[in-house]
């Protein structure tokens, strides 16, 4: 009958409740603060998490491609991967860029190039998310030019943009400027998207390449809500509600082998962010609410034994389900090797769908509560991590912490000590230095061409003789004008890929500005 509570049933046919509690006293119910059971009283009993796969690779025709294909098989959102030039602000045709155009990422130029990436689909329909930091100011601003030109209502387009530079400089090293102008080009970025496009998520704070780098998942938990908590501070300062940029905050986290940590890292996490957002004045509950996006850890890939991979992704997918994710990639098992192949990322889409819709654990809310060791896991992380934290606000917050080398030094330290209980046997790994066989190399890898390079060079060569050079001069002068003044620069910034500058020319304009960080 029509308004009747949808049921669960196991297959020995037991009514699945909705959430499980212990009978003898009170506990914390999910989608209330603190939120340690998750965000949402129902979670995936109403919706699914979001199952995205990180793709973009060669040009934006190869990856449009791509994406028709996965969005044919069935994903809920789009993820966009850009190759090393577009991440740190220089054209293909750039000198500095040979050898590196569409290798780990697509090369985005210019608004034609965002044109060709999402030919044939319309923005307001998907969600999509780009990783990129440095240049996420110029990345977004093609996104929204490429979205009026479609007609679409700003409005109602929504994703994310990585946009979380601190960890740059502590972690992965695709920085530009300093970390301080690069905290204000974040700021501005809130303060726009507020009311030009509030439907979208203004940066994804990432521990995913703080575990990449070697960090301990206490101190990938720490880190990461050390960064959030000095965004917070910076956009507060800048006169901004945090209860309503608050709302448009999202996290990035890192799933790994050590399933029943891991799960309980998420569920810290969530406590641990209700408790540092309601200090800094947040009454709304969506702006306590920490919402995230996982990804299985590509450091545990093996190029030995290639396939293994397909047994840690599930697991590592299983425990970010189990954890309460918003959205979800997994890994192809290929990706040790190469780029994965279209067969390795719809294996990896096929995980998550049997997750999904056929191993149940997504019919009740946070199935883990209750376990001894995970509530006793998840209250000995968050205790960690708190020590980190307040060592880290002594010390001036997480720019200075950065700034001072702190936050570097303790991955380095965690990752050395990783590699020599590797290399002593005390860590193993299946397939390197236990149960190890002779090589193979009979994977299937996605090659790309270094042709690419000579493709986008004439495809910018074409563009600057087309556009209108006074206009392009105009823009840029313009931009220039309004950081020196220190106005929020994005609108500028559209204005100036709308006249079809190119993502090198709107880069260039801040390095004669703000100067490059040299680390």
């Amino acid at each position: 009958m029509a308004g009747e509570e949808k049921k669960f049933i196991s297959d020995s046919g037991i009514e699945i409740e909705r959430v499980y509690v212990p009978k003898d006293r009170l506990v914390e119910e999910p989608g209330v603060f603190p939120f340690t059971r998750g965000v949402h009283s129902e979670m995936y009993r109403s919706k699914l998490w979001t199952m995205r796969q990180y793709a973009g690779f060669s040009t934006a025709e190869e990856s449009n491609k791509r994406y028709h294909y996965l969005l044919s098989q069935g994903v809920s959102g789009l993820s966009v991967a850009f190759d090393l030039p577009t991440q740190i602000g220089y054209d293909s045709d750039h000198p500095l860029a040979d050898g590196e155009v569409g290798k780990v990422g697509v090369a985005i130029d210019s608004l034609v190039d965002m044109q060709t990436l999402f030919n044939g689909i319309k923005l307001e329909e998907v969600s999509t998310s780009m990783t990129i930091n440095s240049t996420g100011y110029i990345l977004l601003a093609f996104y929204i030019a490429l979205a009026k030109q479609q007609g679409a209502d700003l409005k109602k387009i929504s994703g994310t943009i990585q946009n979380d530079i601190l960890k740059e400089y502590a972690a992965r090293g695709t920085y530009i400027y300093p970390p301080r102008p690069s905290m204000k080009i974040i700021t501005d970025i809130f303060e726009y998207c507020n009311t030009e496009v509030p439907k979208w998520n203004t940066i994804s704070i990432s521990g995913y390449h703080i575990r990449e780098a070697g960090s301990t998942a206490a101190q990938e938990l720490a880190f990461t809500l050390a960064n959030g908590k000095v965004y917070c501070e910076a956009a507060i300062a800048k006169g901004l509600d945090i209860n309503q940029f608050g709302q448009r905050l999202s996290f990035f986290f890192n799933a790994h082998n050590n399933f029943f940590e891991e799960v309980a890292k998420f569920r810290a996490a969530r406590r641990m962010w209700a408790k540092i957002t309601k200090d800094l004045g947040a009454t709304d509950a969506r702006a306590q609410m920490l919402r995230f996006h996982t990804q299985t850890g590509g450091s545990t890939l093996t190029a030995q034994q290639p396939q293994n991979n397909i047994v840690r992704v599930s697991l590592q997918a299983m425990a970010a389900v189990l954890g309460g994710t918003q959205s979800l990639h997994t890994n192809g098992f290929d990706e040790a090797l190469s780029l994965p192949t279209a067969d390795a990322a719809k294996l990896a889409l096929r995980t998550q769908q049997v997750i999904g819709f056929e191993s149940g654990v997504t019919e009740t809310v946070d199935p883990l509560a209750g376990s001894y060791f995970v509530e006793q896991m998840t209250d000995q992380l968050e205790e960690k991590a708190w020590q980190y934290i307040t060592y880290i606000d002594s010390i001036g917050g997480a720019v200075s912490a950065v700034e001072k080398g702190f936050i570097q030094d303790e991955i380095a330290k965690a990752s050395y000590d990783f590699q020599k209980k590797m290399e002593l046997g005390q860590k193993v790994i299946v397939g390197v230095n236990k149960f190890v066989e002779p090589e193979r190399n009979d994977t299937e890898i996605l090659r790309i061409d270094d042709s690419i390079r000579a493709l986008q060079t004439a495809k910018l060569a074409k563009l600057r003789a087309e556009r209108n050079a006074e206009e392009v001069s105009k823009t840029l002068n313009a931009f220039k004008d309004a950081t020196v003044e220190g106005k929020n620069i994005m609108p500028f910034v559209v204005n100036a890929v709308e006249a079809y500058c190119t993502l090198g020319e709107v880069a260039d304009v801040l390095r004669g500005i703000y100067g490059e960080y040299q680390g």
